[in-house]
């Protein structure tokens, strides 16, 4: 029997919030390349210097209920 919308949300976010700490880790690890992919670009120093700041500062954040709220929304579409 096919699983129902609920069971599928449901399942989506048993995954997704036990990777939680493998996806942050990877956010973690990513802003290093993120900036130095960015300091290739011809963009001036103060643009350089902004995103590194912002980047620097920046966590990985998700809300995995209001995931699931949402992705339980969009399917019955």
């Amino acid at each position: 029997m096919p699983l129902s919308i609920e069971e599928m949300a449901s399942k989506g976010y048993t995954k997704a919030t036990a990777k939680d700490a493998s996806i942050r880790s990877s956010w973690a690890a990513a802003k290093t390349r993120m900036i130095a992919g960015y300091d290739a670009t011809p963009f001036g120093p103060t643009r350089k210097s902004n995103y590194k700041s912002v980047v620097s500062a920046a966590t990985h954040r998700t809300d995995w209920d209001k995931w699931k709220s949402h992705w339980s929304a969009k399917m019955r579409e």
